[in-house]
């Protein structure tokens, strides 16, 4: 039985009527997209064309979804806005807590017992809410979507940046920050700009070694970390409809690494197969009924180069297995070429860990494709070189997996199966390693490779394959091992080869679980106590901030002009930090220390103009915080890539940064600045980043007439006396103005209800 079939019937309900009257107001045939888009605006039957890349658009979306460490901060401001229950379907679940060390049972416990008091405050403003609640060990929050709650032609936002793995289940799903999450389950409308289509075509067929997850490292080698920014990607063609719902859910989920706003699927034969297996027939019945709306009009499958901005074909039965990185997820490698790039690069050949699992690929599928080349092993009496581990993606993945003898056949060439967590994926790894500062190679499954990404190690060099390549290249411990053509030694001295891997989509007996972890909230909220100790270190409810004093902003100094790639990692890293993820003071000690400043190549280490001397950042910012010094950070292209994390927003916002100038932003990371009351704007001359010195001070100007499509000026007074003025973009339109002079997006709403 499905969750919220009510709400999803009356989605498929009124799709008819807004769908055509969409198509008559645009004028031409539609997208799936843009279906799905249009019979989602909060204004109800849409009136008016919106512009893509353009027009910001007001949705309505059917459900949210937050895992542990985003839904501390999305709560405590859901809070602050005074309602009294969540006006849409929502979750929460405990995926990001649990750090891998030894193995699954262990490790579980451990975390339950450290994050005690997270959980119980997550799990009480549940109960008093009305959010379903997934305990600690249920699983990864997008696979526990993927199961459970993703519908073909929904819309769900989710503080996540992998939401998009929703869409292999055809559902329009998006990563936000907190703030966005906090509107919606208020009962406000959500804010895009109109996104532009990119149309992938797949033709073929897989075969062999190739997997779903070999087409999108294709595509992410294609597009580059930036080349989905502002872009929904929508997959079709007979080789989408050959891929498996979990294959597709795996190219939507890392849609995110080459900055989509999300990707999809059409609802064909495999997805209603996958909501049937999941116990979902209901959902599958009523999609089937409305089946013609959740695909494309047949007029942009004939012709797509004229109704998506870009096209991209892809014959699968040509792709062979990639394996991406190292330090970023869109340097792509056929295998037949890496071994070569391997011994080019000097990258360390031999492999020391494989892990696979994470919210990409801990599917049954995954499982028993990589099963099933741990099972040759076993059987041809070889042992893994190197370290293994395996995450499920959640406890019925990994019941089903075990009750099937998946889990065993890991085992017994030596692998760990670690908790169904997110665990080393997100850095919440205690990883064993003799010497940290040694060069070395790791392989995952996962999605993000960034440097210090997995084990907080910048020598770390972490690849990102398939399970199943990740499982050969962990039993030759070698990167330039090609289990397509080379041999392997077993035990016995004999040269033996992997045969190709072969994978079941759904299992034969159907799922199974004892307990999958689900706690429903409480039918009578209003006499649940939500409590947070004032002296924890851990949890810390919110304080307004100051709205906009109403001036230009002037005397400004410089923190840091961050050098390169500065993702949401270097901005608030995750891992060991993540324990203080609901307390914004906390939490704000690791603001900016992983961004390499421009004047020293170091990271955590700028000027103080106060002083002359050298400091951390964030201990830097609170001087100049005591002081009343407001301040500025200089950053270069795509800045805020990689996590939905609305901490990289608000820890520079609660110390008293009040500008973010850059080449260009990540969506995500842009509005949860502008969320926060952030000015972030965007060079008009990207070389106007070199004019920016160390000791500049600096002042921001035309914020009095500040107005959509109205550029500002920057003034930067040199230390030697002289200045020079340069003007900025940005991309804010009325609303978002209001945001940024009432200090919030929060404080507008709490302001509209009294609180």
């Amino acid at each position: 039985m499905a969750f919220d079939l009510d709400m999803i019937k009356g989605v498929y309900a009124r799709m008819e009527q807004r769908i055509t009257a969409a198509r008559e107001v645009v004028g031409r045939p539609l997208t799936q997209a843009e279906k799905i888009l249009y019979s989602h605006l909060w204004e109800g039957a849409p009136t008016q064309i919106y512009e893509r890349g353009k027009a910001y658009v007001d949705f309505a979306p059917d459900r949210v979804a937050m895992q542990d460490a985003t839904a501390q901060m999305a709560l405590l401001q859901f809070m602050q806005a005074g309602r009294p229950q969540v006006a849409v379907p929502s979750t929460v679940h405990c995926d990001h807590l649990i750090q891998a060390e030894v193995g699954a049972e262990k490790d579980l416990e451990i975390a339950k017992n450290r994050n005690k008091e997270v959980y119980d405050f997550l799990s009480s403003v549940s109960d008093k809410y009305g959010l379903g609640f997934w305990k600690p060990g249920a699983g990864i929050i997008h696979q526990v979507v993927l199961e459970n709650y993703a519908f073909p032609g929904g819309m769900m936002i989710g503080t996540d940046s992998h939401t998009p793995n929703a869409g292999g289940l055809g559902m329009i799903a998006i990563g936000v920050g907190g703030a966005d999450a906090s509107d919606v389950m208020s009962g406000l409308a959500w804010e895009l700009k109109m996104p532009r289509l990119i149309g992938v075509k797949l033709t073929g067929k897989l075969s062999g070694w190739t997997s779903a997850k070999d087409v999108i490292l294709w595509v992410a080698g294609q597009l580059t970390v930036k080349g989905g920014t502002g872009y929904v990607v929508e997959y079709f063609g007979p080789g989408a409809e050959s891929l498996s719902c979990t294959g597709k859910g795996t190219i939507c989920n890392m849609g995110a690494e080459i900055g989509a706003t999300t990707s999809l699927f059409t609802y064909d034969e495999k997805m209603a197969e996958y909501l049937r297996s999941t116990e979902r027939a209901d959902i599958a019945d009523a999609a089937d009924e409305v089946r013609e709306h959740l695909r494309a009009d047949e007029e942009v499958y004939a012709n797509p180069e004229e109704y998506y901005d870009q096209v991209i074909e892809l014959d699968l039965t040509t792709l062979e297995p990639h394996i991406n990185g190292p330090f970023t997820p869109d340097l792509a490698w056929p295998l037949s070429k890496f071994a070569k790039a391997v011994v080019e690069n000097e990258w360390p050949e031999r492999l020391e860990v494989g892990l696979i699992g994470s919210c990409t690929n801990s599917s049954y599928e995954d499982m028993t494709r990589a099963a099933s080349v741990a099972g040759q092993a076993s059987k041809k009496n070889i042992k893994a070189k190197a370290e293994f581990t395996i995450t499920p993606g959640s406890e019925m993945v990994r019941f089903t997996a075990e009750r099937d003898g998946i889990l065993d056949t890991f085992e017994k060439i030596g692998g760990v199966v670690l908790a169904n967590a997110c665990g080393p994926c997100i850095g919440q790894w205690a990883r064993h390693m003799d010497d940290p500062s040694r060069k070395n190679s790791i392989i995952t499954s996962f999605n993000r490779n960034f440097a210090k990404r997995n084990d907080g190690n910048i020598s770390t060099h972490a690849f990102v394959a398939s399970p199943e390549i990740v499982t050969a290249f962990a039993i030759a411990g070698d990167l330039t091992f090609n289990p397509m053509t080379d041999k392997l030694m077993n035990e016995d001295g004999e040269e033996v080869m992997l045969d190709e891997p072969r994978g079941i989509e759904l299992p034969i007996q159907g799922f199974d679980v004892e307990d999958a972890g689900y706690q429903s909230p409480a039918e009578d909220g209003s006499q649940v106590q939500v409590k947070v100790d004032p002296e924890s270190d851990r949890l810390q409810l919110l304080d307004p901030f100051k709205a906009w004093e109403g001036t230009d902003l002037k005397g400004l100094k410089l923190l840091i002009k961050a050098k390169g790639k500065c993702t949401t990692d270097h901005i608030s890293m995750a891992g060991p930090w993540l324990k203080y993820r609901g307390h914004l003071d906390n939490i704000s000690n690791n603001m900016l220390i992983g961004a390499i400043n421009y004047y020293n190549d170091k990271s955590n280490s700028v000027k103080n103009q106060l002083t002359g001397e050298y400091g951390e950042v964030p201990a830097t910012q609170r001087i100049y915080k005591a002081q009343g010094i407001g301040t500025v950070v200089i950053g270069d292209e795509n800045y805020g890539e990689g996590s939905s994390r609305e901490h990289a927003a608000m820890e520079p916002r609660f110390l008293g940064v009040r500008a973010i100038i850059v080449k260009s932003f990540a969506r995500i990371h842009e509005t949860n600045l502008k969320k926060q009351g952030m000015l972030g704007l965007t060079f008009a001359d990207p070389a106007d980043y070199n004019k920016v010195l160390e000791d500049d001070t600096i002042d921001i100007l035309g914020l009095t007439e500040f107005a959509p499509g109205k550029q500002l000026t920057i003034k930067l007074h040199h230390a030697d006396g002289t200045s020079e003025e340069f003007p900025v973009n940005h991309t804010y339109n009325q609303q978002q103005i209001e945001w940024f002079k009432a200090g919030s997006a929060l404080n507008i709403i709490r302001a509209s209800v009294g609180a």
